[in-house]
C-alpha cells in the first residue's frame, strides 16, 4: 500500500506547501479553456440542440422510446397512449363541434341559438361522462398490468390526449382503432 492510499491524521500537516492565488487560478483557467472560442462553442451547442430536437421529432412520429421527451417515456405512458388510441372518444371531435356550434350561434335565428346553447350543453356532459368512464377503466387496467410501477399522473395524461384529434396526437398513435392494447 502506498502513503497515499493510507489515511492521514486530521492534524498532520499535507506534506505540499499551499500554492499561491495566481498559480491556482492560472491552473484553473487553463484546465477550463477549450481550444473553441466563445462563437464556436455556442455554435456546437446549436448544432447540438438541433440534432437532439431532430431526434425527438422523429421519435414522437415514431414512437421510438428511446427519444422520447421524458413525459412520454417508459411503459405505463405507452400502455395509457395505446389504450386511449384503441378506442374512439366524443372528446377528440371536440374542436370541430366548437366550430359548428359557434356559426349556430353567431346566425341571428333565436331557435338556433337555443339549439346552439343546447348542444353546448350536450357535448360538455358527453364529454364528461366519457372521460370519467375512460379514467376509471384506465386506472383499473393500469392496477392490473402495473401493480408495482408508478402510475401517477398517467390517467391524466391519458385524459388529455384525448382532447387531441387523433390524427394531431403526439407520439403518433401505433394501435389502430379496436386494437387491444
Amino acid at each position: 500500500m502506498t502513503d497515499s492510499m493510507q489515511p492521514r491524521h486530521p492534524e498532520a500537516p499535507k506534506g505540499r506547501p499551499t500554492p499561491k492565488r495566481s498559480a491556482a487560478q492560472s491552473q484553473r483557467r487553463s484546465v477550463a479553456n477549450t481550444t473553441m472560442s466563445r462563437k464556436e462553442a455556442a455554435k456546437r451547442q446549436r448544432e447540438e440542440r438541433r440534432a437532439a430536437l431532430e431526434r425527438q421529432r422523429q421519435a414522437l412520429a415514431s414512437g421510438d422510446e428511446r427519444y422520447l421527451p421524458a413525459r412520454d417515456k417508459g411503459p405505463v405512458r405507452r400502455f395509457a397512449r395505446d389504450f386511449v388510441d384503441s378506442r374512439f372518444h366524443i372528446a377528440e371531435w371536440f374542436l370541430p363541434m366548437a366550430v359548428v356550434i359557434l356559426v349556430l350561434s353567431m346566425v341571428q335565428v333565436a331557435q338556433l341559438q337555443n339549439i346552439a346553447l343546447l348542444l353546448w350543453l350536450v357535448v360538455i356532459v358527453m364529454i364528461v361522462l366519457d372521460s370519467v368512464v375512460t379514467g376509471v377503466r384506465l386506472k383499473k387496467a393500469l392496477a392490473e398490468r402495473f401493480p408495482d410501477e408508478n402510475r401517477r399522473g398517467a390517467v391524466a395524461y391519458a385524459l388529455m390526449r384525448t382532447l387531441q384529434m387523433r390524427r394531431l396526437r403526439l407520439p403518433k398513435p401505433q394501435v389502430k382503432r379496436g386494437e387491444r392494447p
